[in-house]
């Protein structure tokens, strides 16, 4: 059931890493209190300057995300980055997204509302859904905003010859998914440049949801 007020008690984690450490971070992270996470492949940008906003030198990535309640998620957050250092030039990035609820799993909020509280965050998470081929130009219109980069995700609906709709926007095979992380100040300026370059107010060109990121560790400047 959802929270009622719509007050986040559990936390996504997503961690993104080169390709190859995924399912050492989902091990270190189950031995922290993760029950199970999902791996997830995905590239960086193809300009190695953009690269350094994720700390990576390989373009191939590989996501891991991860829910669990908020208490769990902090724990985690600082045992991950005192293993991987994340602290550190190309050892990756971990950030955090609020979550009213989870379900299909046995976790139980071990914070209240109350004593979630309000986070503030200086960064927001954007995501990008729009046909294949297009990312790069997400990724271009997002840089030329202030944007220091992102990551590509390939994405397809339930089949081949079925789609799924999300916005009213059909999700099938061949799209991709672009992850871009961003300092509050220059959110609105990213979006507009995304939204106008890629035409996103045409049907089918694609779509844009931004969510808040309650911590973070390994974003450089």
């Amino acid at each position: 059931m959802t929270n009622p007020v719509d007050i986040p008690v559990f936390e996504l984690i997503y961690v993104i890493v080169n390709y190859g450490m995924g399912s050492k971070v989902l091990h270190k992270a189950k031995e922290y209190g993760i029950r199970s996470g999902t791996i997830i492949p995905g590239k960086g940008t193809v300009n190695n300057s953009l690269l350094n906003f994720f700390s990576l030198y390989d373009e191939r990535k590989e996501i891991v995300l991860m829910g669990t309640d908020i208490k769990t998620a902090e724990h985690v957050l600082i045992e991950l980055n005192r293993t991987f250092q994340f602290e550190k030039s190309h050892h990756g990035i971990v950030f955090t997204i609020g979550s009213c609820d989870i379900v299909g799993t046995k976790y139980k909020p071990e914070a209240t509302q109350e004593e979630r509280g309000v986070n503030k965050s200086m960064y927001k998470i954007i995501f990008t859904i729009v046909n294949r081929g297009r990312a790069e130009d997400v990724i271009e219109a997002a840089t030329a905003a202030g944007s220091k980069g992102g990551t590509i995700i390939n994405a397809r609906g339930s089949g081949i010859h079925e789609t799924s709709k999300l916005f009213n926007m059909e999700i099938e095979p061949e799209k991709e998914m672009v992850l871009i992380l961003s300092k509050q100040d220059v959110t609105d300026a990213i979006v507009s440049s995304i939204r106008e370059k890629l035409e996103l107010d045409k049907p089918g060109n694609g779509i844009i949801f931004i969510q808040d990121v309650s911590r973070a560790y390994g974003i450089y400047e």
